[in-house]
């Protein structure tokens, strides 16, 4: 956020004009004093005080700025929720609207690029990484679940032709989900083939 110029009678009341113009509370500004002021003689050559104040950078405000932005220019109204977890380096942040299927995209490819984006955005000025986790109406969750029965799918089939079945291309996490559901199968193993981004995973026998 860029700083504001406050003057006033004293610094401390310079301040207090800061707090009120950013609404925000004195622990969560910074500033700097350019002029701390004089009472002057009698009132003559009296100076007010002047100072330069902000905001103070938190992550969560970095985030909830450059998605504004994104859907401003997207023409959406998008009410942003955001948890940050104290313990992790790890914000989870939940969209809200009228029209989200918009902001999921084919097979939540719209989705997948405005979380890498927002990443991007993020931790140019975060002090350490941080990974920013977007979802809307449960779809990650829902997504998991619709691979992994597809996962199970895939390997019944293969169990029954002893065929290996090539899937679909996917991004990175849907290949983890497809992996991690079948690892634990007797019968079939996975593995990833191509470049992105048409890499696909191919479930086989084991030999």
């Amino acid at each position: 956020m860029e700083y504001i110029e406050v003057s006033a009678k004293t610094v401390d009341d310079a301040i207090t004009e800061a707090l009120v113009k950013l609404g925000t509370t004195s622990d969560k500004i910074e500033y700097e004093v350019i002029e701390k002021g004089s009472a002057g003689f009698i009132g003559i050559g009296r100076k007010d005080a002047v100072i330069r104040a902000r905001k103070k950078y938190t992550v969560q405000d970095d985030i909830r700025e450059f998605l504004n932005k994104v859907f401003d220019a997207m023409d959406l109204e998008v009410e942003i929720l955001i948890d940050a977890d104290e313990d992790s380096n790890v914000i989870n942040v939940e969209l809200k609207g009228n029209d989200m299927g918009v902001l999921i995209g084919k097979r939540g490819q719209t989705l997948d690029s405005l979380q890498y984006l927002t990443n991007l955005a993020v931790n140019k000025h975060a002090e350490s990484y941080v990974k920013v986790k977007i979802d809307t109406e449960d779809y990650r969750k829902r997504r998991r679940e619709t691979l992994e029965n597809l996962a199970r799918n895939i390997a019944y089939k293969v169990k029954r032709t002893k065929h290996p079945v090539s899937l679909e291309p996917m991004n990175p996490f849907e290949r983890r989900v497809i992996h991690s559901t079948l690892q634990n199968d007797k019968f079939v193993t996975t593995h990833s083939e191509g470049e992105e981004p048409y890499r696909h995973v191919v479930v086989t026998l084991k030999r």
